[in-house]
């Protein structure tokens, strides 16, 4: 399995402590079946700076390790970014990442709210080859009251990441339930850990997929599997697993992008 969110980089956010906390989740990464995670620390959410540089630099040195462990797992680079007012132009000068080099931006929403600039980076991004991945939506207040805000997101050419614990039922039923609602309603695409931890926040992308076969079948369960592979390789999202009516379709949505 792939994992495009996570936050496995020590020293860099509220993930891993340290060098033996960040291998300790390596570990517990290819236990649970994944073979690559994209490390995606906290960028310009109020707490946390993480520029590009730092980031590449950490990726390398922790990969190094995870040689030395022996541990079959590739870390490639990333950041989850806060939406703030000068990101269009902090990514024009080099200082922020897509996921692992490819068309794909990972970006956070405020839990309570969703941003009034949304729609307008959105489709920014996208007007620029860009695909906007928006982190947890399910955890947005305002998307849970209102799943049309989300909705309104995609249609502009965003994509939507699940969290495989609000799948799992880890944070209580209600955010399982909107989390499968989302699903159904082709307003997420691809299941990401984002894990900080081994034991409050770990991977746990296995349990999360038996969730989604039992809920949502084999096919479907496939599809989100197979988008994030598609994202470290840069290929295009299969956008739409259910149509209208519940019926299952194989559907890819095309985007044009300026990385080819």
């Amino acid at each position: 399995m792939i994992d495009i969110h996570s936050h496995i980089l020590p020293f860099m956010d509220d993930g891993a402590a340290d060098w033996e906390a960040a291998l300790s989740m390596a570990q517990d990464a290819v236990q649970d079946g994944i073979s690559t995670v994209v490390a995606t620390p906290h960028h310009a959410n109020g707490v946390y700076m993480n520029p590009a540089p730092a980031i590449g630099q950490a990726v390398a040195l922790l990969n190094d390790r995870i040689r030395q462990a022996g541990l079959p797992l590739l870390v490639l680079p990333g950041q989850e970014i806060r939406v703030y007012g000068e990101l269009l132009n902090d990514l024009e000068q080099g200082e922020l990442l897509t996921l692992a080099n490819t068309r794909y931006i990972l970006l956070e929403m405020p839990s309570s709210r969703v941003p009034r600039t949304m729609e307008e980076t959105c489709h920014e991004l996208v007007i620029q080859g860009f695909v906007p991945v928006i982190a947890h939506p399910e955890r947005n207040a305002e998307v849970a009251g209102n799943p049309v805000k989300l909705e309104r997101l995609i249609e502009l050419g965003a994509v939507g990441q699940v969290t495989a614990q609000s799948l799992a039922g880890t944070f209580g039923s209600k955010l399982q339930k909107l989390s499968i609602d989302l699903c159904r309603r082709n307003a997420v695409h691809v299941i990401a850990s984002d894990a900080h931890d081994n034991s409050h926040r770990p991977f746990g992308l296995s349990e999360a997929f038996k969730v989604l076969e039992k809920e949502l079948g084999t096919v479907a369960c496939d599809k989100f599997r197979q988008n994030s592979q598609k994202i470290i390789d840069n290929e295009e999202l299969i956008r739409a697993i259910y149509s209208d009516s519940g019926k299952k379709l194989h559907k890819l949505f095309g985007f044009f992008s300026r990385k080819g």
